[in-house]
């Protein structure tokens, strides 16, 4: 959790809370780190963090956004911001997709790794 959030200051976002939530607890099986966070105007923040070997396509992004939806209605609230950290192979359709709907991509390479 320490490492998304000082990458997220590096990029300017800074929360005065942040918390993790199991995809378990909003009944999801996906691997993928789900972190609520609120910034310093008070409104909610989704940072999501996929981490894999295979590509990320366009049907995986669809799921993506149906747990962006869960998750409002497990916190009762509105979700204003959206972080998606990948770091994965990232199909050109499924970043142009996230864009789309609102979500600002993190795309890292797993060669700098």
């Amino acid at each position: 959790m320490k490492e998304i959030v000082e990458f997220l200051q590096q990029k300017r976002i800074i929360f005065k809370s942040f918390k993790e939530i199991t995809p378990k607890e909003i009944g999801s099986r996906k691997r993928v780190g789900l972190y609520i966070g609120v910034d310093l105007k008070g409104y909610y923040a989704l940072v999501m963090v996929l981490e894999k070997k295979s590509r990320v396509l366009r049907k995986e992004v669809q799921e993506l956004m149906a747990l962006h939806e869960k998750l409002e209605r497990y916190i009762d609230s509105k979700i204003n911001k959206k972080y998606i950290i990948i770091k994965a192979p990232l199909c050109s359709h499924a970043k142009a997709m996230l864009e789309e709907n609102g979500w600002r991509v993190f795309a890292i390479s797993s060669q700098s790794e």
